[in-house]
């Protein structure tokens, strides 16, 4: 099993596509299930053309070996246009709560330094009643993430109506630890932690997972960039 993050500037009407028909397992040999979200900017106002970027498209998916992600890549008619952007292929660690897309995950495989680089992806379906509390919440923690020194790469996506997710590398395990827990001594650095006690209280969500991933390979570009995730 193999997951990858996707990032791509393509047609709108191509991601448009994707968000209606995302690729699945019937179609896609070696698929298990495929996230397409329109990228937004963290921290953006929420009335916003940032907020639902549609020439801009993030996918997660999670694959049976990495032979069916070049497969993608190089013969779906998505993957191709995936191929022109960059992607992160991702060893699975761990999960916090669950998604039912993604049910076989077990709750932690393997172990890690806390010294070297560390993803985190997370995936909520929103209770559309709390979106207003949720933003009220949520946008100081975007904030907190993507100003983060520990950061080398932070974003959200959503795909209407309800689906949200977060994508982040960071340069160690304790840096993104610190910063969960409030610990990193950075300004505001309680904003998460205080966000999480409210999503306790009440959740924002139908259903959240929070995932953590060591990153193998990254290919391409984005947005110019390249040498995001700090491989050791």
């Amino acid at each position: 099993m193999i997951h990858t993050f996707h990032l791509a500037e393509l047609p709108a009407a191509v991601t448009a596509r994707a968000l209606l028909r995302p690729p699945s397992g019937a179609a896609t040999p070696g698929l298990d299930h495929a996230e397409c979200l329109a990228l937004m900017r963290l921290g953006a106002p929420t009335a916003s053309v940032d907020r639902l970027q549609l020439r801009r498209i993030a996918v997660f998916a999670q694959w049976r070996d990495e032979d069916a992600v070049d497969r993608f890549l190089s013969d779906d008619v998505l993957g191709r246009h995936l191929a022109t952007g960059w992607h992160v292929r991702l060893e699975y660690l761990r999960r916090w709560s669950r998604l039912a897309a993604l049910p076989g995950l077990p709750a932690r495989t393997g172990d890690w330094d806390q010294d070297e680089p560390v993803v985190a992806v997370t995936v909520a379906r929103m209770r559309l009643l709390e979106v207003p509390r949720f933003l009220r919440w949520g946008k100081p923690v975007e904030r907190q993430v993507r100003d983060h020194p520990g950061t080398t790469l932070a974003l959200a996506a959503f795909r209407p109506p309800r689906t949200i997710s977060t994508f982040s590398v960071w340069r160690t395990v304790r840096e993104m630890e610190e910063m969960v827990h409030g610990r990193s001594g950075v300004p505001a650095d309680r904003r998460h932690a205080d966000a999480m006690v409210e999503r306790r209280r009440r959740d924002f969500h139908h259903e959240f997972a929070t995932f953590r991933f060591r990153p193998l390979a990254e290919h391409g570009t984005w947005e110019g960039r390249t040498g995001m995730v700090p491989l050791s």
